[in-house]
């Protein structure tokens, strides 16, 4: 595959994460702060729309990750030009052996995991991302109990 080809595919991939709904799926996973894996198999199975922005919001990026594990798209410019896979993988790594034993899916994201732990510095990225995430969930749960303390 050339880097032209390479390119011309992240820019259709890139085309197709500002589809309306998936707009929305994407913005709704980006305030999802789990905090188990069978907190995300509850929702999954009890939450039909949030399901349905999870699975299509993790299916993308296991797509896409899965052309760069196929070598339709060269790995390096991938990750120079794309973050929220590894967002994405962040928020859902310290849970994943437990969503592949509930839902018997051993395969599940196997592709996005792969594009992480072969790159040089995913997993440091991973790390960084996770403990972002851990500050954003703890100032929303901060502005959760002051506004519980207002409204009483």
């Amino acid at each position: 595959m050339s880097k032209v080809e390479s390119a011309d595919l992240i820019l259709k991939l890139y085309d197709l994460r500002r589809e309306k709904v998936m707009r929305e799926a994407r913005n709704w996973m980006f305030t999802y702060h789990p905090t188990s894996g069978e907190e995300i198999g509850k929702m999954i199975m009890t939450e039909p729309e949030n399901s349905a922005y999870f699975r299509m919001v993790t299916s993308y990026w296991d797509m896409a990750a899965s052309f760069v594990n196929h070598e339709a798209i060269d790995a390096e410019m991938f990750n120079d030009t794309a973050g929220e896979h590894v967002a994405i993988y962040a928020k859902l790594e310290p849970y994943l052996e437990d969503l592949r034993n509930h839902f018997d899916s051993p395969d599940m994201l196997k592709h996005l995991e792969k594009v992480i732990k072969d790159s040089p510095d995913g997993m440091e990225r991973v790390r960084k991302m996770q403990g972002w995430f851990k500050e954003m969930a703890e100032q929303s749960t901060k502005g959760e109990n002051r506004t519980d303390a207002a409204t009483q």
